[in-house]
């Protein structure tokens, strides 16, 4: 069975037997309740899962404490995939009277940053500790959290990190919607409702392919298909340039264009590159 260890220092000695066989070192940050998306970011010679619901991401008003939790589950598909450590530490172990956060500026404040005015301060202290913790070689980060894979980048660049962010295409339900933990929320009527990201996006897709260029318009196009659907609200409709994050002009290329909608509680995101 795959090891589940609750300590920085326990983690810190296996890398440390790792490191003298020679092997190379992988790091994939989650918050648990995994899927077949995390499976997919499982690739590396020992890779290291930290499973960890970060409290210092979440808003008071947010969902942390029904955040789905489920460790005996995680570990059976880290171990079929073929994951050497789960990390799995207490808030307590994590932040022992801190008084050190790590944040980044202005492409923190756009898309969800705007109304989650806190939450990429906590992505970015916990994921800059697992980095000093874990010390990987590489990180692996899903494209559905687009936002948070363009500010782990800028930040891994800023600070100096000699890490390898490798970004990971979202994995999809056979019927278009993006794996998430939060999906878990959802009733059979909302489950339904929540195909409208996929298929508001598909449009916009089809639209940039077909040769138009106007952002406002694919935008607008995104924004009417999601609102057919009576359970759906938008919280925003986006598209951006991929590594700014400032308002795209042309759709045309090295854009990302990114949904946040809520589906009666439940707040998903969902997104496509065209790179």
């Amino acid at each position: 069975m795959i090891p589940v260890v609750k300590t920085i220092d326990e983690v810190r000695n296996y890398v440390k037997a790792w490191r003298r066989e020679g092997r190379t070192v992988g790091l994939v940050p989650t918050m648990g309740f995994l899927h077949e998306g995390h499976r997919s970011l499982i690739e590396n010679d020992c890779v290291v899962v930290s499973d960890f619901v970060n409290p210092t991401q979440f808003a008071p008003n947010e969902d942390f404490e029904t955040y789905p939790r489920d460790i005996e589950a995680d570990a059976a598909l880290c171990e079929s995939a073929g994951a050497k450590l789960i990390f799995n530490p207490e808030p307590s172990e994590m932040y022992h009277d801190a008084l050190t956060t790590v944040s980044v500026d202005k492409i923190t404040k756009v898309l969800c940053g705007k109304t989650r005015p806190i939450h990429f301060n906590g992505v970015c202290t916990v994921v800059s500790k697992l980095f000093n913790i874990v010390m990987p070689d590489r990180a692996y980060f899903g494209q559905k959290d687009a936002q948070q894979l363009c500010v782990v980048k800028k930040m891994v660049k800023d600070l100096n990190f000699d890490i390898e962010i490798v970004g990971c295409p979202i994995i999809r339900e056979k019927d278009g919607l993006a794996k998430s933990s939060r999906n878990t929320y959802l009733n059979a009527a909302e489950r339904k409702a929540a195909l409208c990201l996929a298929r508001a996006l598909s449009t916009g897709r089809k639209m940039i392919c077909d040769g138009e260029k106007d952002t406002e318009r694919v935008a607008d196009a995104i924004r009417a298909e999601i609102e057919r659907e009576p359970l759906a609200r938008i919280d925003y409709v986006e598209i951006v340039d991929l590594d700014t994050l400032e308002p795209a002009r042309d759709a045309s290329s090295h854009i990302l264009a990114a949904v946040a909608v809520y589906i009666g509680k439940t707040r998903l995101i969902d997104n496509f590159i065209i790179d």
